[in-house]
């Protein structure tokens, strides 16, 4: 069970975590997008690229992705 924060410090922590964590989904989102419409325009080498090019990224990112202890 996770601890609720102590402090006006930890609560401006998450808040800036929870920010950093949608700004990481929105760039999901629109690689997600832009690999489809490289599907639909029959390129299936640029999205496969684009995909692998988000796997190392995500890969990359595991502060934002998993849970994070000081």
């Amino acid at each position: 069970m996770p601890e609720a924060p102590s402090g006006r410090g930890d609560v401006e922590r998450l808040v800036a975590e929870l920010e950093e964590a949608e700004a990481y989904e929105q760039r999901l989102r629109q690689v997600i997008s832009d690999v489809r419409d490289e599907l639909a325009a029959g390129n299936a080498g640029a999205a496969l690229s684009m995909l692998n090019a988000a796997l190392n990224d995500i890969d990359c990112a595991t502060d934002v992705v998993t849970r994070h202890r000081d």
